[in-house]
């Protein structure tokens, strides 16, 4: 798949990932469909790249994915307006930092929601209509942390495993159609998604600096994934070998191994 001039939805685009698959995307699409909580800051992004590309089309639409009548109100306008997606960047996620026992059960709910039920049903909504094309993308962010259980991470590296899984069943499905399907698995990212999902005002603990790929090359790696077709990509060399190893690795030894994880939480 060749991205350029198409149209793209990119969910959770007010910062982070999303933000920068906006700027990456901006010189190439026609159109953008940007979608985020925080209006603000998606005015603000959407101004910026009209600044840089007159001739970019960029729609803006606040939207809470853990609510479920605004994923419909979402899927309705899209419909109503005849708005074409080529390219779907399921991106919005949440995360929640500590023991699951103590955990909120709303919080739960929203990481349910939109890491797993809005992506689902927006891949559901517009995937037909990419296959009717025989042209389309869809790019599933997904976790490393989905690899593996992880302790103190329980509900978010169990829904990342689902978004792997889901995106990589796809992939196979959607074969011959002209519709690519990718999952993304980075590693540690410096975004706020670690501020967000902690829990205390205490500091967030950071990864080891040598695990840590830029925003920038996720994004870039993402999207050559994509075009070329594959089914899973693991950003950065260090993070590729390390899944590789994890991935390999009997799962009597990762649970003998969690135990550690699991006595800090």
């Amino acid at each position: 798949m060749k991205l350029d001039g198409d149209s793209a939805l990119i969910t959770g685009a007010s910062a982070g990932l999303g933000c920068e698959f906006a700027r990456q995307l901006a010189g190439r699409m026609r159109s953008l469909i940007l979608l985020a909580r925080r209006e603000q800051q998606l005015n603000e992004l959407r101004d910026e790249l009209t600044q840089q590309h007159p001739n970019l089309v960029v729609h803006v639409r606040r939207t809470d994915l853990a609510e479920p009548r605004q994923l419909k109100d979402l899927m309705a306008w899209l419909d109503h307006e005849k708005i074409d997606v080529h390219l779907l960047i399921n991106n919005a996620g949440l995360g929640d930092i500590g023991s699951f026992a103590t955990s909120d059960s709303r919080r739960n709910e929203q990481i349910m929601l939109v890491n797993m039920v809005a992506l689902t049903s927006l891949t559901r909504h517009l995937l037909p209509q990419m296959i009717a094309r025989k042209r389309g993308g869809i790019l599933n962010v997904s976790s490393s942390a989905g690899f593996l259980p992880i302790p103190g991470f329980a509900v978010y590296a169990a829904s990342k495993a689902y978004v792997t899984s889901f995106s990589e069943a796809l992939h196979a499905e959607v074969r011959g159609t002209g519709v690519t399907v990718c999952a993304l698995c980075p590693g540690p990212v410096r975004t706020e998604f670690q501020e967000v999902a902690k829990r205390s005002e205490g500091p967030v603990e950071n990864a080891p600096e040598f695990a840590v790929v830029t925003v920038e090359q996720v994004v870039r790696d993402a999207l050559r994934a994509l075009e070329s077709n594959r089914p899973l990509i693991i950003p950065g060399l260090k993070m590729k070998l390390s899944m590789l190893l994890v991935r390999m690795t009997p799962m009597p030894i990762l649970r003998w191994a969690s135990r550690f994880s699991a006595k800090r939480t």
